[in-house]
């Protein structure tokens, strides 16, 4: 035992460590920060942790389709349409200066990722390959635009295993399998985090002159998800249950095209490449929700016309599983693009529900996809604690953070560009503040205490609940209620129910007390992460009175003014969350520049 070093109940502190940069979360977003850091800094001692089996399991490499950006020797494109159609495509709620830096920036992006060995795709003259993906435009909406490389159809993928490459050389230590649970501060600076290693059930504290957490998404709150199993809201839990506020959780996005059963992805390659989207009479309907962009509108308009299909009885029911769905057509591409170009999700079909896409429709509907919201930042990742306050040492970047590049609805093709890019950013950001930062922070008395008491209570409460049925049954009611469409009587049900299955979960019996390899005990911890986050979605869902982006209100179908703000949404005490706001950054719009009228609040058509 350790006494310097905090202690409730029976545990302790296994081990201290000290670090210069603590990174929580090893996907693409993490390991840029990484890469960033050491090259201009290769003496930095920089500790990454990442709950799962090995950092190349990471969500970004279920990323298929590609990554946006502007190829400066490409006349017939700009980076100002490329900001126009994000702006577009937030639904007028994405902060322009976060835009306007990503965009800017895009390209170098892409030829540093090549440089340090990824494998774009490339076309027969040998230049780098460009799709076309929804709601991406040239001359402001006149045509799509053909802005995003890609390496087949596994861009994350290549993008993962160029970072671990780039991180595995400079040396940095790797800390697999372990949670990042308490967050510690000292007299308002963020100085560490406690970790709890699943694979020996010890804990372990570590002092950082600079915490990054770039911890995913948190798809698994609803029951459909193209989500990987280990996005729990790991991150967002966390800062919840220090009280910092979550920015805009209300913005969640479902891809319409999850495949059917398990809802994973099917890339909006598909549709980039020529795929058609019908109905149970096989009608191309899209034409109908989106006149000119048709199976290109971006993907809250495609998911609002799938489901609109199924609504109005126009869907197919397949007794085999039960689902209802539409088809996407994709008979009619040739052999290359199915065994080259999109490979991987040609075999999706064929292993999942058993058809073979050249020659059969194949089965899709919306699926939970993306998180706009987050952990609010600064348009360099720092992260804030009010609409003006940051808290120093503590930084957030790709899906778990919202500078807010993506607003109410994110566009194909901008959430990898985003996690490369606000990769470097912070981690030029975090260079810059440990100049600063001379000697490593040493332990607070206080840290442990909040995981100790998590945990000390997990293991001794008394109940018939259990994990999997609560968990089960947020997810029912978070898709049901909280999903697609939503309206004031689903979401005030929602939030009942909510707030009893957070009550019930205080009674959850374990099977195993162990801390050993206990996936139960992992397992109740997310849940109150899940729980935490499904709450602030909803209330702030509940809030939101308008449309707006993927946050579709039935009973308040229009956008309103009156809403043009970001949402802040903390957890003050047990069940009740409290909302205040953040403005919108308008910075393209008020420098009065060429074509700064476009990037006022203007209306959303495709």
């Amino acid at each position: 035992m350790d006494k310097g070093l905090g202690m409730t109940n029976k545990f302790v502190f296994h081990d201290r460590i000290s670090c210069d940069v603590l990174v929580a979360g090893a996907g693409g977003a993490g390991l840029r920060c990484v890469a960033e850091i050491l090259e201009k800094r290769p003496d930095a001692n920089i500790v990454v942790v990442t709950k799962v089996p090995h950092p190349q399991k990471s969500h970004t490499g279920t990323a298929q389709g590609g990554l946006a950006a502007v190829d400066p020797s490409d006349h017939t494109d700009s980076p100002l349409y490329h900001m126009f159609d994000t702006w577009k495509g937030s639904d007028c709620t994405a902060d322009q200066d976060v835009v306007k830096q990503i965009v800017e920036s895009a390209w170098d992006e892409i030829l540093w990722l090549e440089r340090r060995g990824m494998f774009y795709t490339r076309n027969e003259e040998g230049k780098l390959a460009k799709r076309t993906f929804g709601g991406h435009t040239i001359r402001f909406g006149e045509s799509s635009a053909f802005r995003a490389v890609f390496e087949s159809d596994r861009t994350g993928k290549g993008i993962l295993d160029t970072m671990w490459g780039e991180a595995v050389k400079q040396g940095v230590e790797f800390y697999n399998q372990h949670l990042l649970t308490e967050l510690v501060f000292d007299k308002g600076v963020c100085t560490g985090a406690v970790l709890f290693n699943q694979k020996d059930g010890r804990f372990l504290y570590v002092g950082a002159k600079a915490t990054v957490l770039s911890t995913g998404g948190s798809g698994q709150v609803f029951r459909v998800t193209t989500n990987c199993r280990h996005n729990t809201g790991d991150g967002l839990g966390v800062v919840l249950q220090h009280g910092l506020p979550v920015m805009d959780p209300e913005a969640v996005q479902f891809h319409p095209t999850g495949v059917v059963g398990p809802g994973i992805l099917a890339s909006e390659a598909l549709r980039g490449e020529g795929g058609i989207l019908r109905n149970k009479d096989l009608e191309p309907y899209m034409e109908r929700y989106a006149p000119k962009m048709k199976d290109l509108a971006p993907r809250d308009v495609v998911s609002r016309a799938n489901e609109m299909e199924i609504r109005e009885g126009r869907g197919i029911l397949n007794p085999d599983h039960n689902i209802e769905h539409v088809w996407i057509d994709l008979r009619h591409l040739s052999d290359y693009v199915h065994d080259v170009k999109l490979k991987e999700i040609s075999t999706f079909f064929q292993k999942f529900v058993n058809i073979d896409p050249k020659t059969q429709l194949a089965p899709v509907r919306p699926s939970n996809h993306y998180h706009m919201g987050g952990i609010p930042t600064t348009l360099h990742g720092e992260v804030q604690d009010s609409a003006l306050n940051t808290i120093p040492g503590l930084y957030a970047i790709g899906e778990c953070a919202c500078a807010s590049f993506h607003g109410f609805n994110r566009l194909a093709t901008n959430s990898i560009l985003e996690l490369i890019t606000m990769g470097r950013i912070v981690g030029n950001k975090v260079l810059e503040n440990l100049k600063g930062a001379t000697r490593r922070p040493e332990p607070s008395a206080e840290a442990g205490e909040h995981t100790f008491t998590k945990f000390s209570s997990y293991l001794s409460a008394k109940g018939s609940h259990n994990v999997d049925k609560l968990k089960s049954n947020m997810r029912n009611i978070m898709s049901d209620k909280v999903g697609v469409f939503r309206n004031e009587k689903d979401l005030s049900s929602a939030l009942d129910t909510l707030r009893e299955l957070q009550e019930d979960a205080r009674a959850i019996h374990m099977e195993c007390t162990s801390l050993i390899y206990n996936q139960e005990l992992v397992q109740r911890w997310e849940l109150d992460n899940l729980l935490a986050v499904s709450l602030v979605i909803t209330q702030s869902a509940l809030e939101r009175r308008e449309s707006r982006g993927a946050h579709t209100r039935e009973d308040y179908p229009e956008r309103d003014d009156a809403f043009n703000y970001h949402t802040l949404a903390r957890i003050s005490e047990p069940g009740a969350v409290e909302l205040s706001k953040r403005s919108i950054n308008m910075d393209i719009y008020e420098s009065g520049g060429e074509y700064a009228e476009k990037f006022g609040f203007i209306a959303r058509k495709y």
